[in-house]
């Protein structure tokens, strides 16, 4: 989310079919950081949307599956995937959103809310090294986020595919984001002039 930069955000709520998309931020990555959350209140209350969000730290629902499947885009942000996945399986929220996913609900998601909706992907959740890790799967291969913003995302993901660790797949510049529709990528859209997608597998230099 870019405070000054909101057309990823436009694109994703344009996504929705209403007119008044109702957008819960899963902030669950950051450990539900008030600042964060924040964040996205202060950015999305310039969208014309609905934007709550879900916390597992604080709980705000009652029935969790019926919170989660009332809105229309479900946005993940954020931190530590790891740890993310781990306490959505111990909640089964991760079974709630794989629900959201066939009921055609939007799912998306920046950093570890994009790379956990693939099979495997590059965290550096694991004492900041970059490694593999598995993902819900909902989409097929694996995600680099950050290919541009951090200096050895590119070199670690292009070492973890030619050893064969993790599968094919795609990275993304920072503001870039990639849509999949029926599992297949649809398109990639930027919010910045220079920002590239990119197909990655074991051919790469």
């Amino acid at each position: 989310m870019e405070p000054d930069n909101l057309l990823l955000n436009q694109y994703i709520l344009s996504q929705a079919h209403t007119n008044v998309p109702k957008i819960c931020f899963i902030p669950t990555a950051s450990g539900d950081a008030d600042n964060y959350i924040e964040k996205f209140y202060e950015t999305f209350n310039k969208l014309t949307c609905e934007p709550p969000h879900l916390s597992l730290f604080s709980p705000n629902f009652i029935d969790l599956k019926a919170y989660v499947l009332q809105h229309d885009v479900l946005y993940v942000g954020r931190g530590n995937t790891s740890n993310m996945l781990l306490l959505w399986k111990e909640w089964e929220l991760d079974t709630i959103l794989k629900e959201a996913y066939e009921k055609e609900m939007i799912l998306a998601g920046i950093s570890a809310g994009s790379i956990c909706w693939f099979e495997e992907s590059v965290t550096d959740s694991m004492n900041n090294k970059l490694s593999k890790i598995d993902g819900l799967g909902f989409l097929t291969g694996s995600n680099c986020p950050h290919y541009d913003g951090e200096s050895n995302r590119r070199p670690s993901y292009h070492e973890l595919i030619k050893s064969g660790e993790i599968k094919a797949g795609y990275a993304v510049d920072d503001g870039i984001a990639l849509h999949f529709k029926d599992e297949e990528l649809s398109a990639s859209v930027s919010s910045r002039p220079t920002a590239k997608a990119y197909a990655v597998d074991q051919k790469v230099k």
